[in-house]
């Protein structure tokens, strides 16, 4: 009996360890994606890639279909798996949900945010005064802002939503804080928004929120298929 079990017991953990190594991969192929490591359009080769982070190929391509399966990679028959490359309908569509979900996450924070979340967002909101302030600072300074509002919402699965939404958006290119005046207006909007939920004042909050988002989806727009 004792003979029968541990073959088992030995496939177990071997599973187990796979499993492991290909979530240590989608990490690692997840983080690069947002810190702009991987480009749109560019070839992931899963030979390349298990050298690269010294797996077999077996993690490798278990991470590459959990990656197309939540829209970041795509197959491409004239070049095999590739970075998605987002069209205008796509941009579009991304926006228009951002637009719900901000909304949303808004909406909740004037309704559950504890103080001492509103006094995170207030210390965020100072740090965004300088106009001056080169454009990926004033984008690192917006993406602290609107998590620690997606935060203040408390509600998981908003979050999690938002945190698969905002993936797809860092296949976008640069920021929308070089467009002229963006620093100046989203810091006016970002003001609209916290003065709601400090006012505990929801509709008005997710109202701000949309416009927010309305406006930045539109300066994308122009800034990729207008200019």
């Amino acid at each position: 009996m004792g003979d029968e079990e541990a073959p088992a017991f030995s496939r177990l953990a071997v599973d187990t360890e796979s499993l492991s190594r290909a979530e240590f991969v989608y990490q690692k192929l997840w983080q690069g994606i947002q810190d702009g490591e991987f480009h749109s359009g560019q070839r992931l080769r899963e030979a390349e890639l298990a050298l690269r982070l010294k797996v077999s190929r077996t993690p490798v391509r278990e991470a590459l279909r959990r990656l197309t399966s939540e829209g970041l990679i795509e197959f491409a028959p004239s070049r095999g798996m590739m970075i998605v490359e987002l069209d205008k309908q796509q941009v579009r569509e991304l926006y228009a949900l951002r637009e719900t979900l901000e909304g949303a996450a808004a909406r909740f924070a004037a309704q559950h945010a504890s103080p001492s979340e509103i006094s995170a967002l207030e210390e965020l909101l100072e740090r965004q005064d300088r106009t001056a302030m080169p454009s990926e600072e004033a984008a690192r300074l917006n993406r602290r802002f609107h998590n620690a509002i997606h935060e203040a919402a408390h509600n998981r699965y908003l979050v999690l939503s938002l945190r698969q939404l905002y993936a797809s958006l860092a296949l976008l290119p640069g920021t929308t804080f070089t467009a002229p005046g963006r620093i100046t207006s989203a810091r006016e909007e970002h003001g609209t928004i916290l003065m709601a939920i400090q006012d505990r004042d929801a509709m008005r909050a997710e109202a701000a929120a949309r416009r927010h988002i309305e406006n930045a989806g539109r300066i994308r727009m122009q800034m990729m298929f207008e200019g």
